[in-house]
């Protein structure tokens, strides 16, 4: 047996919704927070299964987590010990690579098994370990374990070779104690890494640049506890943004900043959605007609590749040619196949893919692939005519905080139920 989602297609949506902390982000501070002496309290925690297998991490390393509210934690690490991380829970979600440079940076000593999550292609994690190796740490591999280990950590000049933001956070969280300057040359920009800078500066951290393709870290000797709200999470903004777009009569999405979405509204003005932005909101009214357009994902402030997958189904609802170029994840479109299931005209080659439309869709028998496709497969369940069930959604829930009861206050028919396998 296996649990499945179904929606009921075809139902307008009508309301307000507020958006849950950035998971981006979440995944990175979690880890980051180990990096202090006293206790981190964080606020805006999504509600996604990927902040259970963190915490599950910090109680291995002898942290304690304390939950005060659903998206309130505090994460204590003064009486922490440096384990191995070889439990299962660490090959299930990527994530838990953030951990390789917080304990680096903290005792110049890790070893953990090798991170996992969704599979998109290669997403190697050489650039992580060549800027540990630059800071002058030694790496070894054996037996799915990684060893990294340092006398002392020394700060020096790192160029990535790719705008990586696992890349870009672990080697600045690695170079928060080492000694002297840290330069880390073509950053990536992303919003989470400015949060995640944030908090290591509250602890007491020197810091400069996040969000600029060069930032520089000034090693402290030691960083305190502090307080910290997340950033909200603009993937699910942008995921109910599409969905506004897609199905409803009248919608606003609280809770974000829209300046961290302006790739995806400004395509969505150029495919013909009414909208209105306000300092923390959106509202997205009914449009009749759409128009279809292209996009290519690049690296932010560039069209998000986690936003293509939900856009691609609204594209299906629009009249003419759309294309979808991903240069991030040229693997990124195996959501494209469940859609023709359901009745869209998807053409797919390497790394993009054509899409005609208008063309109505239907309910179908389908899987979420990945986190992503999860989210596409969601939004064509509220289009579709008729009932979509869709399986593996433990790739919905790594991502998006309580999305049933979201779309269910909005209107949606959506309920989940086993299924045989």
């Amino acid at each position: 047996m296996h649990e499945v989602m179904k929606i009921e297609g075809g139902h307008l949506l009508e309301g307000e919704v507020t958006i849950s902390g950035a998971k981006n982000a979440t995944v990175a501070l979690i880890p980051a927070a180990v990096l202090a002496n006293g206790p981190v309290t964080i606020v805006g925690i999504p509600q996604i299964a990927d902040v259970k297998s963190l915490s599950k991490i910090l109680r291995i390393l002898n942290v304690d987590v304390i939950e005060v509210a659903k998206d309130h934690i505090i994460i204590d690490p003064s009486r922490m010990e440096n384990v191995d991380l070889n439990d299962d829970s660490v090959t299930k979600l990527r994530a838990s690579y953030y951990f390789m440079g917080a304990l680096l940076g903290k005792y110049g000593y890790v070893r953990m098994k090798m991170p996992g999550g969704c599979y998109l292609g290669p997403r190697p994690i050489d650039l992580h370990l060549k800027g540990f190796e630059s800071l002058g740490a030694k790496v070894s591999y054996e037996k799915g374990c990684y060893t990294l280990k340092a006398d002392k950590l020394i700060g020096t000049k790192i160029f990535l070779d790719i705008q990586s933001v696992g890349a870009t956070i672990n080697i600045m969280m690695a170079a928060v104690y080492a000694e002297g300057r840290t330069t880390i040359e073509n950053a990536a920009k992303e919003p989470e890494i400015i949060d995640v800078a944030t908090l290591l500066n509250k602890m007491g951290a020197r810091i400069r640049g996040a969000g600029t393709n060069v930032i520089t870290i000034d090693g402290v000797r030691s960083l305190s506890g502090c307080f910290h709200e997340i950033i909200p999470d603009r993937i699910e903004a942008g995921t109910f943004i599409i969905i506004a777009a897609a199905m409803a009569k009248k919608m606003a999405i609280y809770n974000i900043i829209p300046q961290h979405l302006d790739a995806l509204l400004s395509k969505l003005r150029d495919m013909g959605v009414k909208m209105k932005v306000g300092v923390d909101y959106v509202e997205i009214e009914r449009s009749e007609k759409l128009k279809g357009v292209d996009v290519i994902t690049r690296p932010y402030p560039g069209f998000a590749t986690d936003l293509q997958q939900p856009l691609t189904v609204l594209m299906t609802a629009a009249e003419g040619e759309s294309t979808v170029v991903d240069t991030i994840y040229a693997e990124r479109f195996k959501h494209c196949l469940e859609l023709n299931k359901m009745g869209a005209d998807i053409e797919v080659y390497s790394g993009r893919a054509i899409i005609k439309g208008p063309t109505p869709l239907d309910g179908a028998k389908v899987s979420a692939t990945d986190l992503r496709c999860g989210a596409a497969m969601v939004v064509a369940g509220l289009m579709a005519d008729g009932v979509t069930e869709i399986s593996n959604v433990y790739h919905i829930d790594r991502g998006y905080s309580e999305i049933d009861k979201k779309l269910k206050d909005l209107g949606a028919v959506i309920w989940r139920e086993m299924a045989e396998d």
